[in-house]
């Protein structure tokens, strides 16, 4: 008796109208193996004798594996494009001329030419140059420019199901609430921190402001720029007053060009994945709590991939033996 050995896992594109899946075949084979004629057991799937006789002819030539589908792709052409042809096309395409253009230019269909580029990857003009290299920067000193940004995270009272995995069956905390980090990064030490704030107004952002400066300060490093998004927090004229009266130059980025600001986001990135979503937190208040440890851990002790696998602190010409410093 035939077994059709198949993976459950797999998938397979099956035409709506198709009398048989390999499944069907295997039991059509079946049915003829057991003793049933070609043309009964056709009759009882539902095919005609040929296809039974086919699919018989398959399976004892090359096993279970002769069920499955075939491409439809001939095994040779009639009449394949020169390669000649095909290397002008090519070197045409490399000069950025369009599919039509080479077409008429070569003297073959646009549909040869179109099976050629893709065959070839050059359907597309951003595939015949190069990316161009990511430009990137890092100011000259620390304090020079601090990134600023916001992440709002939910509040919660049980461990949500990112951690637990489970998104039914146990009790939500709906009705919790949110609150909001507002993030800071120095851009040339990469030292960092959050304060954990109530919303994303502009007295919560002036807080944090404040308190940055302030951070800053006592590591001996004074801040001379910031730049932020266009927030209507950052916007606001009580924010722009509170630069002034800290001497701190404010830039904005360009709209919808979050990579201007691309070291806050990688930041927060690498908070939420190490610290917010880390742990099992049985609350949200657990969270903050854990905060301020890892961000000790990340500015004193975690080494950091784009200053050469050290630490952001020791851009500021500290280590993690200042202990005047070390719990700041």
């Amino acid at each position: 008796m035939l077994k059709l050995q198949c993976a459950t896992g797999d998938r397979m594109d099956i035409h709506d109208n198709a009398r048989l899946t390999p499944r069907g075949r295997a039991w059509l084979v079946r049915l003829i193996e057991s003793g049933q004629t070609p043309a009964a057991a056709a009759r009882a799937v539902g095919v005609c004798p040929r296809t039974a006789r086919k699919w018989l002819a398959r399976c004892r030539a090359l096993g279970p594996d002769g069920l499955a589908d075939r491409s439809s792709r001939p095994h040779r052409l009639y009449r394949p494009t020169p390669q000649p042809i095909v290397e002008r096309i090519i070197a045409l395409r490399r000069e950025r001329m369009t599919g039509k253009q080479i077409a008429v230019t070569v003297g073959v269909a646009p549909a040869t030419v179109s099976r050629i580029l893709k065959r070839n990857g050059l359907s597309r003009l951003a595939s015949i140059e190069p990316p161009q290299p990511i430009r990137r920067y890092e100011r000259a000193t620390p304090g020079e420019i601090i990134h600023f940004d916001i992440k709002k995270l939910g509040r919660f009272e049980k461990t949500g199901h990112r951690i637990t995995g489970r998104k039914s069956g146990h009790r939500r905390s709906d009705g919790a609430g949110y609150e909001f980090a507002h993030v800071a990064i120095d851009d040339h030490s990469r030292v960092a921190r959050i304060d954990i704030l109530p919303d994303e107004r502009k007295e919560s952002a002036i807080t944090a402001l404040r308190r940055t400066v302030a951070y800053f300060k006592n590591l001996g490093v004074t801040v001379d720029r910031i730049m932020t998004d266009n927030g209507s927090c950052y916007r606001a004229k009580p924010f722009a007053n509170a630069c002034r009266q800290l001497g701190i130059r404010h830039i904005m980025t360009r709209p919808y060009t979050p990579q201007t600001n691309g070291k806050a986001e990688r930041f927060i990135q690498t908070a939420l994945r190490e610290w917010a979503y880390a742990t099992a937190f049985e609350t949200s208040e657990q969270r903050r709590c854990a905060l301020p440890s890892w961000l000790h851990r990340y500015n004193w002790h975690r080494p950091h991939a784009s200053l050469a696998s050290k630490t952001p602190i020791s851009r500021l010409g500290l280590s993690e033996d200042n202990l005047l410093r070390l719990h700041t």
